[in-house]
Order: structure tokens, then sequence, then C-alpha cells
């Protein structure tokens, strides 16, 4: 989860990613802030994610984005 906190301070450093938990419903996160996570995450971790699951859901908060790094993980 500390990979992935830096990854998005990195991205946005103006957001307390560990508070945030409507990144999307609320609009804080566009799409090229999306796109650009799914890029440095890829990376990081060595996986591809899923086109499917680029849902708000998924990119609502940190601990959201980590539960689908973990998917792509195992």
């Amino acid at each position: 989860m500390e990979t992935l906190i830096k990854i998005l301070e990195g991205i946005r450093a103006d957001l307390d990613f560990d508070k945030e938990e409507k990144l999307m419903d609320e609009g804080i996160l566009d799409s090229f802030d999306v796109i650009t996570i799914l890029s440095e995450v890829n990376d990081a971790f060595g996986i591809s994610i899923n086109v499917g699951d680029l849902s708000p859901e998924n990119f609502n908060s940190a601990k959201a984005i980590w539960a689908l790094v973990q998917k792509y993980c195992r």
C-alpha cells in the first residue's frame, strides 16, 4: 500500500489519499488522472488491469485501488 500511496501522491500531491473516499463520485479525479494512475500502477506492480475494471468504484479511494491491485497480483 505504501508504494501505491507514493504513486498517488506523485500524481496528485494536493490530495490526502488516506482520507478521500469519493475521488470519482465527487469528480476529484478526472479521466486523465485515472489513466495516469493506471499506467503507473501497472508498471510498478507488473500487472495489466483489464478495461472492464475501470469503474468509478475501483478508483474512489486508495483502498479501492489497492484492492484492485491485489486482485491482479494474485
